[in-house]
């Protein structure tokens, strides 16, 4: 039975592959005619192909080779790249996945796909492999190939029979082995290949062919050049196969492909279950040495107060590199929306471009996880109801191409991601009709642009004319909401009516640890998250009472709006003779937030709030300070959103 590690191992790599075949088809279908792509993506192929056999998937390895067969004729440049190969391929693509998970096919959808995709390319049946060669020797003239596997390949599950039933379908004929090295029996090594083979092609053969059978094997390879096959003199099976010059294969190693092999470093494959133990370990840990470096405080003893600040610095530098751990791009997103927009496009028949920047942007990968879903709501309501028609482009003075762009760049402790559209843009009109229909505000209300756009982010709110398969039903996007404050970010809506839609969303780099300021308030410790932090002024002494007039702080001839947490949380006794204003900034929204003292930073190990506290949106969690107790984070979005609620009420008073 095979190793249970193993498979899961072939399982990763072939997912790998095969997110990599998808990246291939969608750059194909962007660029038609680039050889490079159909060239990787026939290498995808040939090793899912490969793997699967290796690993018992004979179904799955069947099927990919039939796939592979109808690539080649694109490779060998009998066959031009369509959308509608594209499309079959990505179909063919989703079941190989199916055969991964050991999906039944009861409608035998596969072989129309296999069909249909054999059709699009033009091969006969399943004869794409035996097509002739381009750069074939003359007919009458023949190449003389010999190989062997070299060093532990067997025991790195290759397979002999495999390679030569490709060879045969390259057109080999004559195939004989070489048993000329083959040892006496008891000192036969089951894991090294001792056999050779020999073989004709008689119609000829290009050596990029030959490598790409070989393309993930340890090999002796010599080749033959061509010449009249009555001076040739027959080799038998058991005789030493003359050659002409010998020519070495360009073994080529998984690791050895695509952009990893400059780089020059080993990597492995960690259980994503093991990194977040790892992480909670080390949260842990930081909680451990914030105790410590309180108590060598306390105690005054040199010694110790070394020895816990060596500790420390250790500490934080493992936790550094456990996050940095974590890290994953946003181009693992990547593949599921160029798919998801390839198909709404067809589906809707409007042709969309989808751009792509700063793809190289990491972010935590708890973050990224949960950041999918939301995006893609987006992004399907952008195709769907933020784009035009073409007609309706046309008439606007657009290209007929609609165009949607995800931006991803850091911007200092956050991520900035932008997902913009040049469609046409929200109708604010429509916006407040429905606002006052579903009772959100007053008829008599007068809202700034900002606070107008985030309308839609409500609950039940669309302003969709008609509901589609797509989008529109009048929920989601508060689900958006919902999901990117969960994550302690924020997302703000941009719009210019005809010409498109920016939604912006600001998130932390990592919810595990983060950097903290440490405040006080009525005698009790609260932590803002560093990141979301701009300055800190002290508050005049006028301003220490509230008069009950507007509320506001001029900081460098820019007003902003005050949040008196002691009133915010009903705190006791008055406020004290010196105090002092954070502002925090959550998107573009700016808040000053009154406390009483300035304690310090610190580091924050974020811990989740319980069922009990979930609904309590001043707070996003809690931490534990190094003397035990517990200090809770205050939710910058939350913050903003009420700073924001007293701009609205000086917009209106004005």
């Amino acid at each position: 039975m095979m190793d249970d590690d193993m498979m899961a191992v072939f399982r990763q790599e072939a997912t790998d592959l095969i997110e990599s075949l998808e990246r291939g088809l969608l750059d194909l279908s962007d660029q038609p005619g680039d050889r490079d792509l159909i060239n990787a993506v026939f290498r995808d192929l040939h090793t899912i192909k490969g793997s699967g056999a290796m690993f018992g998937f004979a179904d799955m390895a069947a099927f990919v080779h039939a796939f592979e067969s109808a690539f080649d004729l694109l490779r060998s440049g009998q066959a031009a790249v369509t959308p509608d190969i594209i499309r079959l391929a990505l179909e063919a693509r989703d079941e190989i996945i199916g055969f991964l998970s050991k999906k039944a096919d009861p409608d035998g959808r596969r072989a129309a796909i296999l069909a249909a995709l054999e059709a699009a390319v033009g091969a006969p049946g399943n004869a794409a492999g035996t097509v002739p060669l381009p750069e074939a020797a003359p007919t009458g003239q023949a190449h003389r190939l010999w190989f062997r596997l070299t060093g532990n390949a067997l025991a790195l599950g290759a397979r002999p029979d495999l390679l030569l039933a490709e060879l045969r379908e390259l057109g080999a004929t004559d195939i004989r082995a070489d048993l000329s090295e083959v040892p006496a029996l008891d000192a036969l090594d089951p894991e090294v290949c001792m056999i050779g083979w020999s073989m004709d092609f008689p119609n000829g053969i290009t050596r990029d062919a030959i490598d790409n059978v070989f393309l993930f094997n340890d090999v002796d390879l010599r080749l033959e050049a061509p010449q009249a096959a009555v001076d040739r003199v027959p080799v038998a099976a058991s005789d030493p196969v003359p050659v002409a010059e010998p020519v070495s294969a360009p073994v080529r190693k998984p690791s050895e492909e695509g952009p990893q092999a400059d780089k020059g470093g080993a990597t492995m494959r960690v259980a994503a279950e093991r990194l977040d133990h790892l992480m909670d370990r080390v949260g842990e840990l930081v909680i451990a040495d914030a105790r410590l470096l309180q108590l060598a405080q306390q105690s005054r003893d040199p010694a110790l107060m070394a020895a816990a600040e060596e500790i420390s610095r250790l500490a934080a530098g493992l936790r550094d590199t456990t996050m940095r751990i974590r890290m994953v791009p946003v181009r693992s997103m990547i593949g599921r929306f160029r798919r998801l927009i390839h198909g709404l496009s067809e589906t809707i028949g409007k042709p969309v471009s989808f751009i792509v920047r700063g793809e190289e942007t990491e972010l935590d990968k708890t973050v990224i996880e949960q950041l999918a879903d939301p995006i893609v709501h987006m992004l399907r309501n952008s195709v769907d109801h933020g784009l035009e028609s073409p007609a309706d482009r046309a008439a606007a003075g657009k290209p007929a191409e609609g165009r949607i762009m995800l931006e991803a760049e850091y911007s200092g402790a956050e991520v900035v991601i932008r997902i913009s559209d040049d469609g046409r843009g929200l109708n604010r009109d429509r916006i407040r009709a429905k606002a006052i229909a579903n009772g959100l505000i007053g008829a008599d209300t007068i809202l700034t642009e900002s606070a107008m756009n985030a309308l839609i982010l409500e609950p039940g709110f669309s302003t969709a004319e008609s509901i589609t398969e797509i989008s529109g039903r009048g929920v989601g996007m508060d689900v958006v909401k919902k999901t990117i404050e969960g994550l302690r970010g924020s997302i703000e809506v941009q719009s210019v009516e005809g010409r498109g839609t920016t939604f912006t969303l600001r998130l932390p780099l990592t919810l595990a640890i983060i950097e903290g300021l440490l405040v006080e308030v009525a005698g009790e410790r609260f932590s803002i998250p560093l990141a979301a932090v701009q300055e800190i002024v002290e508050l005049p002494a006028d301003r220490i009472e509230e008069d009950g007039s507007s509320d506001f702080l001029d900081v460098r001839d820019r007003l902003v709006p005050l949040v008196r947490l002691r009133r915010m949380f009903s705190s006791p006794g008055a406020p004290g003779e010196f105090q002092t204003v954070v502002i925090v900034r959550a998107g573009e929204t700016r808040a000053g937030a009154v406390v009483d003292r300035i304690i310090g930073t610190n580091q924050i190990v974020i811990k989740q709030m319980s069922r009990l506290h979930s609904g309590v949106r001043a707070f996003s969690g809690a931490t534990i300070l190094g003397d035990g107790t517990v200090a809770l984070i205050l939710d910058v979005p939350h913050l903003a959103g009420v700073g924001q609620g007293v701009e609205d009420r000086r917009g209106v008073a004005a």
